[in-house]
């Protein structure tokens, strides 16, 4: 077995929050569970930071005040990769990933989290789509203008479930996603929305953050059916490491790495090697013992490598079978240039 099997990976977190309005700086190790120097002791090569929007009312001053704060924290991630190179690189191609890991710099891939920061304006994701947004998670915790969620939300007077789905602007929505080269995140998302989303999408779908439902049964987490989809659809599971998805009630100090490579495992054996990640969901509720911020990503590949997976494997999970999504999106993204 390797002596340290972390130890040269392209290691991707698909998806990691951000302190806001205000926290600690990026620059420097704090109190962020992800931070510059955190991610540079784990080698942790490259990070999706989302703009994480939370659902609010479905008004016109609700849709305009979720856009500008979606704007405003991808212009804080934006920040993390100042022009001066003191701190990440902007990666917004599978391949700027890549150089980035060549020249030992940390990839900043922005992301947003919950379509609600599109209302109900297409054009919308044009914008968002010019400042390097690699995916969009299509709902949060409530129903919103694209899809039904997997939790709706009482508070905001939700129905169990809205649109049965996908509403029609939200099929339009995936479509100039899938034109725009942007990923479709299924995470949050209604079973039923999530199954509509990989049939309908030209670029396979993935779970950015998501736990393996036979293994704890909360309503966020992937059924047997889902995997099978997305195993069927060329699509990824990036399981989570939130205590009580990984295991229902649970605290953080109640699990280890061990935890998270058995939703690792079960997704494997389900759905096969190519169509695993990792997304630590840090944070915005990520964390086990051992694993709490991204210094102690290696503790997570010593657990893997201890189960038998091997170097492909583990560059698999940890990265490869994201970039190999990010490809196809901009391949079809190639195609719907040349089409137009």
């Amino acid at each position: 077995m390797l002596t340290d099997p972390h130890d040269g990976l392209l290691a991707i977190d698909t998806h990691v929050d951000i302190p806001w309005p205000h926290g600690p700086s990026p620059f420097e190790n704090g109190a962020r569970c992800v931070d510059l120097p955190k991610l540079r002791a784990g080698r942790v090569a490259a990070v999706c930071f989302a703009a994480y929007v939370p659902q609010g009312p479905r008004d016109a001053a609700g849709h305009e005040e979720a856009a500008a704060r979606a704007s405003a924290m991808l212009d804080a991630i934006a920040a993390m990769a100042p022009a001066d190179g003191s701190g990440g690189v902007m990666a917004t191609t599978a391949a700027a990933v890549e150089a980035a890991f060549a020249a030992r710099k940390t990839a900043i891939i922005p992301a947003i989290e919950n379509g609600y920061a599109l209302g109900t304006d297409l054009s919308r994701l044009d914008g968002f789509a010019q400042r390097g947004i690699r995916y969009i998670t299509l709902t949060h915790n409530g129903h919103n203008a694209i899809a039904d969620a997997a939790i709706p939300r009482q508070d905001l007077n939700d129905a169990q479930a809205e649109h049965g789905g996908l509403s029609a602007f939200g099929r339009e929505v995936i479509a100039r996603m899938n034109q725009l080269g942007i990923l479709v995140d299924v995470s949050h998302a209604a079973k039923s929305t999530m199954m509509q989303a990989a049939e309908c999408s030209a670029t396979p779908v993935l779970a950015t953050h998501s736990c393996m439902r036979a293994l704890c049964d909360h309503p966020r987490n992937l059924d047997d059916e889902q995997l099978d989809m997305l195993k069927a659809t060329g699509g990824l599971a990036q399981v989570t490491i939130v205590s009580g998805f990984l295991r229902l009630k649970a605290r953080a100090a109640d699990l280890t790495v061990a935890d998270i490579a058995d939703h690792v495992d079960y997704a494997v054996n389900r759905m096969g090697i190519d169509h695993v990640g990792i997304g630590t969901d840090f944070d915005g509720g990520g964390g086990v013992h051992g694993f709490m911020n991204a210094a102690q990503a290696p503790h997570l590949t010593a657990e893997l490598a201890k189960r038998g997976y091997d170097r492909e494997s583990l560059q698999k999970i940890w990265g490869g079978n994201f970039l190999r999504l990010l490809r196809q999106a901009e391949a079809v993204r190639a195609e719907a240039r040349v089409r137009a």
